[in-house]
């Protein structure tokens, strides 16, 4: 995906608030691209764009292979969605809410929910489910509809420690088996260690910096020294 000249901003108290002012990227779509930067710098304003769930100011959004399914010229792309909070319809059980605007896919729900952990508590509905649960139903949900490409918005920062780190873990083993491409926004440097492969530092609207971690293997020591390393540069420009 060529992201060239991205701008958005928008009207706050009757003046032009800049997010994103001028953002060039270029993100590999079979990677996990990991957007980091702190709060108000445009990583959540980048991931709706390229979401489609919002228009640019200017700029280009253009994937690498464009494909002809009726959608508009944006990209052409399928794009699943995942926000922080797991936004699941209380009076529908797991099952349904994972299938909920997807046609003819009752085929898929039980490998779907194997790979998510949910299985056994297809009839369950949210308020019976732990916040990683219901993640992993938003997780599932997102894939029953077959996207390209994922689009993570802070879905684990809700989530306690040991939850987040299993989370993570298990979104990592995802990756390996669908080999889809995710871009996945973070104000945890810790994170974007522990699942990049390429890491996005936003600053003041646009790309301020980039690391390329895919010769890393997977599980990922963060107290080796590289990895120490390279946390203290995130520290020091963050």
């Amino acid at each position: 995906m060529k992201i060239t000249d991205l701008k958005k901003g928008y009207q706050v108290s009757g003046r032009f608030l800049p997010v994103l002012k001028g953002l060039n990227l270029e993100v590999e779509e079979q990677g996990i691209t990991v957007v980091l930067g702190r709060s108000g710098c445009g990583k959540t304003t980048l991931l709706r764009l390229i979401a489609g769930l919002e228009k640019a100011d200017l700029g280009r959004i253009q994937w690498e292979e464009p494909k002809d399914d009726g959608l508009d010229g944006r990209t052409g792309h399928k794009t699943g969605v995942i926000f922080q909070e797991p936004r699941l319809m209380p009076w529908l059980t797991v099952e349904k809410n994972i299938l909920f605007g997807v046609q003819n896919r009752e085929q898929n729900l039980q490998p779907l929910l194997e790979l998510t952990g949910l299985a056994g508590f297809e009839k369950a509905r949210p308020s019976q489910l732990s916040g990683g649960m219901k993640q992993r139903a938003a997780l599932a949900r997102a894939l029953a509809y077959e996207p390209d490409y994922l689009l993570m918005d802070e879905p684990f920062a809700a989530l306690d420690y040991f939850t987040r780190a299993q989370m993570q873990q298990e979104l990592l083993n995802i990756y390996k088996k669908q080999k889809k491409g995710i871009l996945f926004v973070t104000h945890s440097i810790e994170e974007a260690l522990t699942i990049g492969t390429h890491i996005v530092v936003l600053e003041n609207g646009i790309c301020e910096r980039e690391y390329h971690l895919e010769t890393l293997a997977f599980p990922r020591d963060l107290l080796s020294g590289q990895l120490i390393e390279l946390k203290r540069e995130l520290i020091e420009r963050m």
